[in-house]
């Protein structure tokens, strides 16, 4: 019993550094990912949804469906209308979870949250990568430039107005220099496309 209790303690505390956990959290820490599920069925845990656990009590933030995403897909990155979001360039909440994997990745098999898989090619897979933490999960995100620049590329996807208030809202709360934005641009080869639109927002 003594031994029951320290691993719901360890447990507990592995909750006070990040608010979703998956069985690999516990792995990592000595204990069988099983247990989170023996929790669950005490109702000390809540299951949010195959394979994430969350305290009864938890609070999610506006961004719990991208955390929670991130979680069981930690190898992608952040993207385009949901990578907007994060950086508060929209109004918009988008009801799926943007994702960017590479051109020869996997696609992540998530149930929920939905979420919407673009594939990017090597130098635009890694440009502009920016690591953070939220809700204690480290999540990977496109800079705003990065992101700006990829929702021209992608304007077929997203609606070139999406791409355009991007860009202004960025240039006018300053989340990105006129450098930076022309720089990401070189690289998702959008210059040309993104020139006319950064002459008249500068």
């Amino acid at each position: 019993m003594q031994m029951v209790n320290h691993k719901k303690d360890k447990i507990l505390q592995l909750f006070k550094r990040m608010e979703i956990l998956r069985p690999r959290d516990l792995v990592a820490i000595g204990i069988s990912g099983s247990y989170l599920n023996v929790l669950a069925s005490q109702g000390v845990l809540q299951r949010q949804s195959r394979g994430l656990y969350t305290l009864p009590d938890s609070r999610p933030s506006e961004f719990r469906s991208i955390v929670e995403a991130c979680k069981l897909s930690p190898n992608s990155t952040v993207c385009l209308l949901s990578a907007l979001r994060i950086h508060d360039l929209t109004t918009q909440s988008p009801h799926e979870v943007w994702l960017a994997i590479g051109q020869k990745d996997r696609k992540p098999q998530i149930a929920y949250p939905p979420i919407r898989v673009v594939r990017f090619s090597v130098a635009s897979r890694q440009f502009g990568v920016e690591k953070r933490k939220i809700e204690g999960v480290p999540i990977h995100v496109y800079s705003a430039a990065k992101t700006v620049a990829d929702c021209f590329k992608f304007r077929n996807k997203i609606g070139l107005d999406v791409a355009i208030e991007a860009l202004r809202d960025c240039r006018e709360s300053k989340k990105a220099t006129v450098d930076e934005i022309w720089k990401a641009a070189k690289v998702c080869r959008m210059a040309n496309v993104i020139r006319p639109y950064l002459e008249a927002t500068s």
